[in-house]
């Protein structure tokens, strides 16, 4: 799925245009953020794309939604 990634005043959040929803990220894998998954608040794990470390924010990229077994 398409996720645009962006930096917030209270830090990072993701925008999902499908289902029309943006939530704060509140956890993630790897320090420098890709190659690795995101929590998001509402409890959606998202893998996100093994991208270089100073990959410009905001950025829209196809992450994968993963199920909580993953």
């Amino acid at each position: 799925m398409k996720v645009t990634i962006r930096r917030t005043c209270v830090g990072l959040s993701a925008y999902i245009p499908k289902k029309d929803l943006e939530e704060p990220i509140i956890s993630v894998e790897k320090e420098n953020l890709w190659g690795g998954f995101v929590l998001l608040r509402n409890g959606w794990r998202l893998a996100l794309p093994d991208l270089p470390q100073d990959t410009r924010l905001p950025i829209t990229v196809e992450a994968r939604k993963l199920s909580r077994g993953d």
